[in-house]
C-alpha cells in the first residue's frame, strides 16, 4: 500500500468513527458523563479498597456500588435541599410582579431618559423605562414556563433512561478499573500499545484530581457566598443558599460564569428585598463586596491550587488556553478547555517528547 492510498484509508476509517460518534451521541454522552463520575468515584474506591474485614478486602463489586450509591447520594441531597428553595424563589419572584420591578428603576432610568434625549437623541418619544417594562414582560410572561413544562412527559423518560445507563456503565467503570481506557488502547495499533497505556495512565491521574478539584471548588463558593450573603448581607439563609449553589454551579465556567452568577444574584437579592422594604443601593453594594471579595479569594487562592497543581500547568498557561477555546467554541470551549488540554500534553510529551516546544510545555509533569 503506498503513501497516498493509506492516507486515504486513515482518512475514510476517521470520518467513519466520527460519523458513528455523532450518529450515537446520544451513547457516546452516556459513556462520557459515566467516565465524569468515575473520576469522582475513584477517591472513593481508593478508600474503600483499604478496609479489610477478616483479613479481607472488600469485594470490588461491592466498592463500585457504594462508590456509586455516594455519588447518586450527594446529587439526591442537593434535589431535596435546593429544588424546593428554587420553587419558592420562582413562586417569589411572580408574586413581585414587573410594575413593582420597574418602579425600583423608574427614577435612574428618567434621568437616564432626560440625559439621552439632551446629548444623545432629538426623538421626543425614546423613553429607556418604556423599553425597560417590555423587556421586563417578556422575562416574566407566564407562556414561556408553560412551553418548558410541555413536554415534561418526554423529559421525565430519557432523564430516566440517561440515569440507568449512566448508572450502569460507571458501575462497571469502577469496578474494572481501565475498563474505558481498554477500549482506547484497542482502536490503536499494537505497536504504540504501550505508550497509548501509559499515556492513559497519566491521564487518569491528572483528570480525577481536576474534577475532584473542580467539585471541591464549587463547594468552596457555596460555603463562603452563603456566610457572606447571608451574615454581612443580611439575607434569608435559603436564599444566600441558593444563590451560592448558582455562583458554584457557574463558576466551572471560567470568567464568563462569575459575572452571570453575579449578575443573576443581585437581581434575586434585590428583588427579595422588595418584598423586605430594605434599602435598594445599600444592599447591592453589599452585595457585589461579597461576590467582589469571593472571585479574589477564589482567583488568588483556590484556582490557582486547583488547576496548576492538579493538571500540573502553569496559571498563565491555563489562562490562555481558556481564551482561545473561548474564542473558538464559546462557552463549551472554555467548559472543555483544560480537560483536552491536559490530554492533548500528555499525549505530546509521550509521542513527541523530541519538540523543544513540547518539553517547555510538560517539564512540570
Amino acid at each position: 500500500m503506498n503513501k497516498f492510498t493509506r492516507y486515504i484509508v486513515v482518512a475514510a476509517v476517521t470520518a467513519g468513527v466520527l460519523f458513528l460518534l455523532w450518529y450515537f451521541q446520544n451513547i457516546v454522552g452516556y459513556v462520557l458523563s459515566a467516565v465524569v463520575l468515575s473520576f469522582l468515584g475513584k477517591p472513593i474506591m481508593h478508600g474503600l479498597s483499604k478496609i479489610r474485614l477478616k483479613n479481607n478486602h472488600l469485594p470490588r463489586a461491592l466498592c463500585a456500588a457504594i462508590a456509586v450509591a455516594a455519588i447518586w447520594g450527594v446529587f439526591i441531597l442537593f434535589f431535596y435541599f435546593f429544588i424546593p428553595l428554587i420553587i419558592g424563589q420562582l413562586d417569589e419572584m411572580g408574586n413581585i410582579g414587573t410594575d413593582r420591578i420597574a418602579a425600583v428603576f423608574n427614577e435612574p432610568l428618567a434621568k437616564l431618559d432626560a440625559f439621552a434625549r439632551k446629548n444623545i437623541t432629538s426623538d421626543p418619544n425614546f423613553s429607556l423605562s418604556a423599553s425597560f417594562h417590555q423587556e421586563l414582560e417578556k422575562v416574566f410572561n407566564v407562556s414561556h414556563i408553560t412551553e418548558i413544562f410541555g413536554s415534561l412527559a418526554s423529559i421525565v423518560k430519557s432523564l430516566a433512561v440517561a440515569l440507568f445507563a449512566v448508572t450502569f456503565i460507571t458501575f462497571f467503570f469502577l469496578k474494572e478499573d481501565g475498563l474505558f481506557f481498554s477500549f482506547v488502547v484497542l482502536l490503536v495499533p499494537q505497536r504504540y500499545e504501550e505508550n497509548i497505556t501509559r499515556a492513559l495512565k497519566s491521564v487518569n491521574q491528572l483528570l480525577v484530581r481536576y474534577f475532584v478539584g473542580i467539585f471541591s471548588d464549587m463547594l468552596c463558593i457555596l460555603t463562603i457566598l452563603t456566610l457572606g450573603l447571608s451574615l454581612i448581607v443580611g439575607l434569608p439563609i435559603k436564599l444566600a443558599m441558593l444563590i451560592g449553589l448558582i455562583a458554584g454551579v457557574l463558576n466551572v465556567v471560567p470568567y464568563v460564569g462569575p459575572l452571570v452568577a453575579c449578575c443573576l444574584g443581585l437581581l434575586m437579592g434585590l428583588m427579595s428585598s422588595m418584598g423586605a422594604g430594605a434599602e435598594f443601593a445599600p444592599l447591592a453594594i453589599k452585595m457585589l463586596c461579597v461576590f467582589l471579595a469571593t472571585q479574589v479569594i477564589d482567583a488568588a487562592f483556590l484556582q490557582p491550587y486547583i488547576y496548576s497543581n492538579s493538571i500540573k500547568a502553569h496559571p498563565l498557561e491555563i489562562f490562555l488556553v481558556i481564551l482561545t477555546a473561548g474564542s473558538v467554541a464559546g462557552i463549551i470551549g472554555m467548559l472543555v478547555a483544560i480537560p483536552t488540554y491536559t490530554i492533548l500534553r500528555v499525549f505530546a510529551k509521550e509521542f513527541l517528547n523530541n519538540l523543544r516546544v513540547v518539553q517547555k510545555l510538560t517539564e512540570r509533569m
